[in-house]
Protein backbone atom coordinates (compact mmCIF):
# COMPACT_ATOMS: atom_id res chain seq x y z
CA UNK A 1 0.00 0.00 0.00
CA UNK A 2 1.34 3.60 -1.00
CA UNK A 3 1.32 5.91 1.84
CA UNK A 4 0.97 9.67 1.27
CA UNK A 5 3.35 11.58 3.12
CA UNK A 6 1.79 14.13 5.58
CA UNK A 7 3.59 17.31 4.40
CA UNK A 8 2.49 20.63 5.50
CA UNK A 9 0.22 22.91 3.42
CA UNK A 10 1.69 26.13 2.81
CA UNK A 11 -0.85 28.94 4.03
CA UNK A 12 -3.08 30.16 1.70
CA UNK A 13 -2.46 33.81 -0.12
CA UNK A 14 -4.88 36.22 0.72
CA UNK A 15 -7.23 36.60 -2.10
CA UNK A 16 -6.54 39.67 -4.78
CA UNK A 17 -9.30 42.33 -4.73
CA UNK A 18 -11.29 42.15 -7.73
CA UNK A 19 -10.73 44.63 -10.14
CA UNK A 20 -13.37 47.21 -11.01
CA UNK A 21 -14.11 49.71 -14.39
CA UNK A 22 -12.35 52.37 -12.12
CA UNK A 23 -9.13 50.33 -12.11
CA UNK A 24 -9.52 49.81 -16.15
CA UNK A 25 -10.04 53.67 -16.36
CA UNK A 26 -7.34 54.99 -14.44
CA UNK A 27 -4.92 52.19 -16.22
CA UNK A 28 -6.26 53.44 -19.45
CA UNK A 29 -6.16 56.94 -18.60
CA UNK A 30 -9.61 57.39 -19.64
CA UNK A 31 -13.67 57.98 -17.84
CA UNK A 32 -15.17 55.02 -16.43
CA UNK A 33 -18.19 55.68 -19.08
CA UNK A 34 -15.17 55.11 -21.53
CA UNK A 35 -14.27 52.01 -20.68
CA UNK A 36 -18.45 51.00 -20.54
CA UNK A 37 -18.98 52.23 -23.62
CA UNK A 38 -15.97 49.89 -25.06
CA UNK A 39 -15.94 46.86 -22.95
CA UNK A 40 -20.41 46.77 -23.73
CA UNK A 41 -19.54 47.29 -27.50
CA UNK A 42 -22.01 50.60 -26.98
CA UNK A 43 -22.59 51.80 -30.72
CA UNK A 44 -24.18 54.84 -30.32
CA UNK A 45 -20.89 56.72 -28.66
CA UNK A 46 -18.13 57.36 -31.05
CA UNK A 47 -14.99 56.44 -29.40
CA UNK A 48 -11.16 56.23 -31.34
CA UNK A 49 -9.81 52.86 -32.23
CA UNK A 50 -6.52 53.54 -30.23
CA UNK A 51 -8.65 54.46 -27.33
CA UNK A 52 -10.69 51.10 -27.77
CA UNK A 53 -6.94 49.68 -27.99
CA UNK A 54 -6.03 51.26 -24.72
CA UNK A 55 -9.47 49.51 -22.59
CA UNK A 56 -8.87 46.25 -23.86
CA UNK A 57 -5.55 46.05 -23.24
CA UNK A 58 -5.87 47.36 -19.00
CA UNK A 59 -8.85 45.17 -19.18
CA UNK A 60 -6.96 42.33 -20.01
CA UNK A 61 -4.04 43.04 -18.05
CA UNK A 62 -6.03 43.71 -14.85
CA UNK A 63 -7.95 40.62 -15.53
CA UNK A 64 -11.58 42.59 -15.74
CA UNK A 65 -14.39 41.33 -16.94
CA UNK A 66 -17.89 43.37 -17.27
CA UNK A 67 -20.65 42.45 -15.00
CA UNK A 68 -23.17 40.79 -16.28
CA UNK A 69 -26.03 41.77 -13.71
CA UNK A 70 -25.12 44.98 -13.47
CA UNK A 71 -25.33 45.27 -17.67
CA UNK A 72 -28.81 43.29 -17.42
CA UNK A 73 -30.11 45.64 -14.57
CA UNK A 74 -28.57 48.84 -17.33
CA UNK A 75 -30.71 47.44 -20.40
CA UNK A 76 -33.72 45.98 -18.54
CA UNK A 77 -33.33 42.40 -19.38
CA UNK A 78 -29.88 39.73 -19.67
CA UNK A 79 -28.18 38.95 -22.86
CA UNK A 80 -28.90 35.23 -22.16
CA UNK A 81 -30.03 33.00 -24.40
CA UNK A 82 -31.04 29.58 -23.21
CA UNK A 83 -30.28 26.23 -24.93
CA UNK A 84 -31.67 23.59 -23.44
CA UNK A 85 -30.32 20.22 -24.31
CA UNK A 86 -32.38 18.24 -26.97
CA UNK A 87 -33.87 15.22 -24.94
CA UNK A 88 -33.33 13.09 -28.03
CA UNK A 89 -30.31 12.07 -30.37
CA UNK A 90 -30.30 14.91 -32.58
CA UNK A 91 -27.59 13.91 -35.13
CA UNK A 92 -24.53 16.12 -37.13
CA UNK A 93 -27.07 18.12 -39.09
CA UNK A 94 -28.60 19.56 -36.64
CA UNK A 95 -25.22 19.84 -34.35
CA UNK A 96 -23.77 21.92 -37.10
CA UNK A 97 -26.97 24.09 -37.01
CA UNK A 98 -27.21 24.78 -33.50
CA UNK A 99 -22.84 25.81 -33.61
CA UNK A 100 -23.73 28.03 -36.46
CA UNK A 101 -27.02 29.33 -34.36
CA UNK A 102 -24.22 30.20 -31.24
CA UNK A 103 -21.90 31.67 -33.17
CA UNK A 104 -24.33 34.57 -34.68
CA UNK A 105 -25.69 35.14 -31.24
CA UNK A 106 -22.25 35.81 -29.67
CA UNK A 107 -21.82 38.02 -32.93
CA UNK A 108 -24.72 39.56 -31.77
CA UNK A 109 -23.73 40.33 -27.79
CA UNK A 110 -25.92 37.28 -26.26
CA UNK A 111 -24.70 35.26 -24.22
CA UNK A 112 -25.37 31.26 -25.14
CA UNK A 113 -26.14 29.29 -22.14
CA UNK A 114 -26.58 25.38 -22.82
CA UNK A 115 -28.75 23.53 -20.26
CA UNK A 116 -29.37 20.16 -19.29
CA UNK A 117 -32.76 19.54 -17.68
CA UNK A 118 -31.71 16.10 -15.74
CA UNK A 119 -34.99 14.32 -16.75
CA UNK A 120 -36.93 17.22 -16.51
CA UNK A 121 -39.91 17.72 -19.35
CA UNK A 122 -42.63 20.20 -20.92
CA UNK A 123 -43.77 23.00 -18.26
CA UNK A 124 -41.22 21.52 -15.42
CA UNK A 125 -38.62 21.88 -17.12
CA UNK A 126 -39.72 25.85 -18.32
CA UNK A 127 -39.85 26.50 -14.41
CA UNK A 128 -36.38 25.12 -14.35
CA UNK A 129 -35.17 27.30 -16.95
CA UNK A 130 -37.39 30.37 -15.72
CA UNK A 131 -35.15 30.68 -12.95
CA UNK A 132 -31.80 31.73 -14.96
CA UNK A 133 -34.25 34.64 -16.05
CA UNK A 134 -32.99 34.44 -19.65
CA UNK A 135 -33.69 36.92 -22.24
CA UNK A 136 -34.63 34.36 -24.74
CA UNK A 137 -34.97 30.53 -24.54
CA UNK A 138 -34.15 28.31 -27.92
CA UNK A 139 -36.37 24.73 -26.97
CA UNK A 140 -36.13 22.26 -28.95
CA UNK A 141 -37.93 19.73 -30.76
CA UNK A 142 -41.04 18.61 -28.40
CA UNK A 143 -40.06 20.28 -25.11
CA UNK A 144 -42.71 22.90 -23.93
CA UNK A 145 -46.40 23.71 -24.13
CA UNK A 146 -48.45 26.82 -23.77
CA UNK A 147 -47.92 26.77 -20.11
CA UNK A 148 -44.25 26.93 -20.00
CA UNK A 149 -44.18 29.51 -22.66
CA UNK A 150 -46.14 31.40 -20.41
CA UNK A 151 -44.19 30.68 -17.21
CA UNK A 152 -40.97 31.90 -19.23
CA UNK A 153 -42.56 35.26 -20.38
CA UNK A 154 -44.26 35.91 -16.76
CA UNK A 155 -40.27 35.39 -15.82
CA UNK A 156 -38.64 38.14 -18.06
CA UNK A 157 -38.26 35.99 -20.87
CA UNK A 158 -38.63 38.23 -24.11
CA UNK A 159 -38.50 36.03 -26.68
CA UNK A 160 -39.34 32.09 -26.86
CA UNK A 161 -38.47 30.24 -29.59
CA UNK A 162 -39.62 26.83 -30.67
CA UNK A 163 -38.68 24.23 -33.33
CA UNK A 164 -40.76 21.13 -33.90
CA UNK A 165 -43.47 20.31 -36.33
CA UNK A 166 -45.86 22.30 -34.56
CA UNK A 167 -46.89 25.96 -33.82
CA UNK A 168 -46.84 26.62 -29.73
CA UNK A 169 -49.46 29.43 -28.46
CA UNK A 170 -47.42 32.33 -27.54
CA UNK A 171 -44.15 30.72 -29.39
CA UNK A 172 -42.06 32.03 -32.25
CA UNK A 173 -41.91 28.77 -34.44
CA UNK A 174 -39.59 27.09 -36.55
CA UNK A 175 -41.74 24.29 -38.31
CA UNK A 176 -39.77 21.18 -39.47
CA UNK A 177 -41.63 19.22 -42.35
CA UNK A 178 -40.42 15.89 -41.68
CA UNK A 179 -43.48 14.14 -43.39
CA UNK A 180 -42.00 16.17 -46.65
CA UNK A 181 -38.65 14.27 -46.14
CA UNK A 182 -40.54 11.29 -45.96
CA UNK A 183 -42.80 12.20 -48.72
CA UNK A 184 -40.16 13.01 -50.81
CA UNK A 185 -38.22 9.47 -50.29
CA UNK A 186 -41.43 7.86 -50.58
CA UNK A 187 -42.06 9.15 -54.31
CA UNK A 188 -38.59 8.68 -55.32
CA UNK A 189 -38.63 5.23 -54.28
CA UNK A 190 -41.72 4.69 -56.42
CA UNK A 191 -40.74 6.26 -59.33
CA UNK A 192 -37.65 4.14 -59.28
CA UNK A 193 -40.07 0.98 -59.78
CA UNK A 194 -39.63 -0.11 -56.40
CA UNK A 195 -43.07 -1.35 -54.61
CA UNK A 196 -42.62 -3.19 -51.72
CA UNK A 197 -40.73 -0.90 -49.88
CA UNK A 198 -39.64 -0.85 -45.74
CA UNK A 199 -39.68 2.15 -43.59
CA UNK A 200 -36.70 2.08 -40.74
CA UNK A 201 -38.45 3.19 -37.27
CA UNK A 202 -35.76 3.98 -34.79
CA UNK A 203 -36.34 2.24 -31.75
CA UNK A 204 -34.28 4.66 -29.94
CA UNK A 205 -36.17 6.76 -26.89
CA UNK A 206 -37.79 10.20 -28.20
CA UNK A 207 -37.04 9.85 -32.11
CA UNK A 208 -41.02 9.15 -32.73
CA UNK A 209 -41.15 13.07 -32.76
CA UNK A 210 -39.13 12.84 -35.91
CA UNK A 211 -40.17 9.07 -37.09
CA UNK A 212 -43.67 8.79 -36.97
CA UNK A 213 -44.29 12.30 -39.34
CA UNK A 214 -41.73 10.69 -41.51
CA UNK A 215 -43.41 7.41 -42.28
CA UNK A 216 -46.54 9.00 -42.34
CA UNK A 217 -44.83 10.76 -45.28
CA UNK A 218 -44.21 7.92 -47.61
CA UNK A 219 -47.48 6.36 -46.70
CA UNK A 220 -49.01 9.90 -47.98
CA UNK A 221 -46.54 9.21 -51.21
CA UNK A 222 -47.71 5.93 -51.81
CA UNK A 223 -51.21 6.30 -50.68
CA UNK A 224 -53.56 4.96 -53.63
CA UNK A 225 -50.62 3.51 -55.38
CA UNK A 226 -49.81 -0.47 -55.97
CA UNK A 227 -47.16 -0.30 -53.51
CA UNK A 228 -47.12 -1.43 -49.98
CA UNK A 229 -45.18 0.24 -46.46
CA UNK A 230 -43.97 -2.17 -44.23
CA UNK A 231 -42.59 -0.52 -40.99
CA UNK A 232 -38.94 -1.98 -39.72
CA UNK A 233 -38.22 -0.98 -35.96
CA UNK A 234 -34.43 -0.91 -35.69
CA UNK A 235 -32.17 -0.38 -33.01
CA UNK A 236 -28.93 1.55 -33.82
CA UNK A 237 -26.76 -1.21 -33.38
CA UNK A 238 -24.60 -3.39 -35.26
CA UNK A 239 -26.48 -6.69 -33.78
CA UNK A 240 -30.16 -5.09 -34.32
CA UNK A 241 -28.95 -4.05 -37.90
CA UNK A 242 -27.63 -8.03 -38.30
CA UNK A 243 -30.82 -9.75 -37.47
CA UNK A 244 -32.96 -7.01 -39.89
CA UNK A 245 -30.59 -8.32 -42.47
CA UNK A 246 -30.85 -11.89 -41.34
CA UNK A 247 -35.07 -11.57 -41.98
CA UNK A 248 -34.69 -9.78 -45.65
CA UNK A 249 -35.51 -12.58 -47.42
CA UNK A 250 -38.75 -13.30 -46.22
CA UNK A 251 -39.76 -9.64 -46.00
CA UNK A 252 -39.33 -9.59 -50.12
CA UNK A 253 -38.56 -6.12 -49.90
CA UNK A 254 -37.32 -4.30 -52.78
CA UNK A 255 -36.82 -1.12 -51.16
CA UNK A 256 -35.67 0.45 -47.98
CA UNK A 257 -36.42 4.32 -46.64
CA UNK A 258 -33.79 3.93 -43.37
CA UNK A 259 -34.87 6.97 -41.35
CA UNK A 260 -32.03 8.94 -42.09
CA UNK A 261 -28.34 8.67 -43.31
CA UNK A 262 -26.71 7.03 -40.31
CA UNK A 263 -29.15 4.54 -40.46
CA UNK A 264 -29.29 3.75 -43.84
CA UNK A 265 -25.50 3.24 -43.24
CA UNK A 266 -26.03 0.66 -40.39
CA UNK A 267 -28.62 -1.05 -42.43
CA UNK A 268 -26.51 -1.05 -45.73
CA UNK A 269 -23.53 -2.88 -44.31
CA UNK A 270 -25.61 -5.43 -42.47
CA UNK A 271 -27.62 -6.42 -45.88
CA UNK A 272 -24.30 -6.18 -47.77
CA UNK A 273 -22.68 -8.76 -44.90
CA UNK A 274 -25.89 -10.97 -45.49
CA UNK A 275 -25.48 -11.27 -49.35
CA UNK A 276 -28.60 -8.70 -50.63
CA UNK A 277 -27.10 -6.13 -53.47
CA UNK A 278 -27.62 -2.79 -53.06
CA UNK A 279 -29.72 -1.45 -55.21
CA UNK A 280 -29.94 -4.53 -57.13
CA UNK A 281 -31.86 -6.80 -54.87
CA UNK A 282 -32.84 -3.75 -52.59
CA UNK A 283 -32.52 0.26 -53.06
CA UNK A 284 -31.69 1.76 -49.95
CA UNK A 285 -32.21 5.49 -49.37
CA UNK A 286 -31.73 8.15 -46.40
CA UNK A 287 -31.94 11.66 -45.47
CA UNK A 288 -29.74 14.54 -44.19
CA UNK A 289 -26.96 14.23 -46.98
CA UNK A 290 -24.00 13.87 -44.96
CA UNK A 291 -20.74 13.61 -46.13
CA UNK A 292 -20.38 10.19 -45.20
CA UNK A 293 -22.97 9.45 -47.56
CA UNK A 294 -21.68 10.07 -50.51
CA UNK A 295 -18.21 8.20 -49.20
CA UNK A 296 -19.85 4.89 -48.99
CA UNK A 297 -20.29 2.21 -52.29
CA UNK A 298 -22.69 2.70 -53.65
CA UNK A 299 -23.00 5.90 -52.82
CA UNK A 300 -25.92 7.03 -50.41
CA UNK A 301 -29.51 8.41 -52.36
CA UNK A 302 -30.69 11.18 -49.86
CA UNK A 303 -33.55 13.71 -49.18
CA UNK A 304 -31.24 16.80 -48.41
CA UNK A 305 -32.96 18.87 -45.53
CA UNK A 306 -32.32 22.87 -45.94
CA UNK A 307 -32.17 23.91 -42.08
CA UNK A 308 -32.39 27.92 -41.76
CA UNK A 309 -29.29 30.09 -41.86
CA UNK A 310 -27.78 30.29 -37.96
CA UNK A 311 -27.66 34.25 -38.94
CA UNK A 312 -31.20 34.62 -39.79
CA UNK A 313 -32.41 32.51 -36.22
CA UNK A 314 -30.16 34.89 -34.49
CA UNK A 315 -31.05 37.98 -36.18
CA UNK A 316 -34.95 36.67 -35.14
CA UNK A 317 -33.91 36.38 -31.48
CA UNK A 318 -32.79 39.64 -31.31
CA UNK A 319 -35.40 41.16 -32.75
CA UNK A 320 -37.74 39.56 -30.17
CA UNK A 321 -35.69 40.78 -27.50
CA UNK A 322 -35.55 44.55 -28.81
CA UNK A 323 -39.19 44.44 -29.42
CA UNK A 324 -40.91 41.87 -27.63
CA UNK A 325 -44.43 43.37 -28.07
CA UNK A 326 -44.65 42.05 -31.64
CA UNK A 327 -46.26 39.40 -33.04
CA UNK A 328 -44.91 36.00 -32.70
CA UNK A 329 -43.21 34.96 -36.07
CA UNK A 330 -43.47 31.44 -37.66
CA UNK A 331 -41.31 30.05 -40.06
CA UNK A 332 -41.04 27.22 -42.37
CA UNK A 333 -37.50 25.83 -42.42
CA UNK A 334 -37.43 22.49 -43.58
CA UNK A 335 -36.81 22.41 -47.70
CA UNK A 336 -36.75 19.02 -48.53
CA UNK A 337 -34.81 17.59 -52.35
CA UNK A 338 -33.82 14.43 -53.04
CA UNK A 339 -30.74 13.59 -54.12
CA UNK A 340 -30.21 10.13 -56.50
CA UNK A 341 -27.08 8.66 -55.98
CA UNK A 342 -26.46 4.89 -56.53
CA UNK A 343 -27.86 3.30 -54.16
CA UNK A 344 -31.64 3.73 -55.26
Amino acid sequence: MVQIPNSAVPPTPPPRSVPTSADVARLAGVSRATVSYVLNNTSAVRISEPTRRRVHEAAKELGYVPHAAARSLRAGHSRMVLMPAPSVPIGPLYSQFINELQWALSRLDYTVVQYASLGLRGDEAARAWAELRPAAVLVPVGGIGPEGVAVLKRSGARAVVTLGTERIEGAHSLLIDHAGVGRAAGAHLYARGRRRIGVVVPDEPGLRVFSKPRLDGVREALDGTDASVTVLPLAYDEESAAGLAARWPELGLDAVFAFNDEYAMLLMRALQDAGVTVPDDTAIIGADDLVLGRLLRPRLSTVHIELPAGRDLAELVDRAVRNPGAGVESHHVHEATLVHRDSS
